[in-house]
Parts: C-alpha cells; structure tokens; sequence
C-alpha cells in the first residue's frame, strides 16, 4: 500500500478572509505544479481533498497536471484540525491514494502513521509532498519512503 499526502501550496494569509475561503497565491499554484510533477507514473486510484478552497485547488492541479480521470473526492475528514485517527479510519480499504490538505493534520499524520501516537509532527512547508509505504495500514508502522518540498 502507498499513500501519498500533500499539503495545499501557499493561500493568501490567515485573517484576509475566512479560513475556509482562503485562495492559492500565484506561487502557491507553482508549487502545487511542482508537488505534482512528482505524482507522474504513479498508480493512484483516487485523490481525496478537504473542502477548503486552497486544498481544492491544490487537489485540481494535480488532477488537471497528470490527467487523472476521477474526480476529486471531497472529503470533511482531512480539514485542518482532524485527529489523526479520523483518517486512518477512512483509510482502511483503499491503496494508493493522494490525501490532499493541511497543517496541523499533515504533520500530525504522517507522525502517526511512521510511529503512532504521542510522537511531533513532522514537519511539512506548503505543497510538501510524503510518499508513505507499507504491505498494509498499521498506525506506527508505515515507512516514510519521501517527503520533498517545491
């Protein structure tokens, strides 16, 4: 099993509109291009997002970037302050898909997910990109095979 995980590229700055409103800026676009260069050749079976837009737009450049077929999976599950194990959960039959969303739940996870609970976040600048891998879904156990920043 792979499971990729992308934080959304830069938004215009928190308190210039509602969190949830917040718009990639011009060099967020290009860092979600960047983050989904990475994504080409690899067998992604679907891209799940957060409903707010940066994470949306984020999710839509990839999507347009490699010509992925499906469409993107909005889900309530990976806004910003999600515990960890609201995600494992909805992760328990699926392989090889992108998880598009944010700080502090992107940090957050791949924490959990490499080392299980009570563990610090890893660190994830905007449009960072993790490729975690394991022969299934064991929260602490799966191998952090990447994670690069644009």
């Amino acid at each position: 099993m792979k499971l990729w995980v992308l934080r959304h590229g830069e938004a215009v700055p928190y308190g210039s509109c509602p969190d949830s409103e917040r718009e990639l800026t011009d060099v967020g676009r290009k860092e979600a291009l960047s983050s989904a260069a990475r994504l080409i050749g690899q067998p992604l079976t679907a891209i799940y997002a957060s409903p707010y837009l940066r994470a949306q737009q984020t999710a839509q450049i990839v999507r347009e970037s490699l010509g992925f077929e499906p469409e993107i999976r909005t889900v309530e599950w990976l806004t910003p302050e999600v515990d960890p194990d609201k995600v494992t959960d909805q992760l328990v039959s699926v392989s090889n898909v992108l998880l598009v969303s944010h700080n502090p739940l992107v940090g957050n996870l791949l924490s959990y997910l490499q080392h299980g609970a009570g563990y610090p976040p890893e660190k994830v600048s905007t449009a960072g990109l993790a490729e975690l891998e394991s022969p299934e879904l064991l929260i602490g156990s799966m191998t952090l095979n990447s994670l690069k920043h644009p």
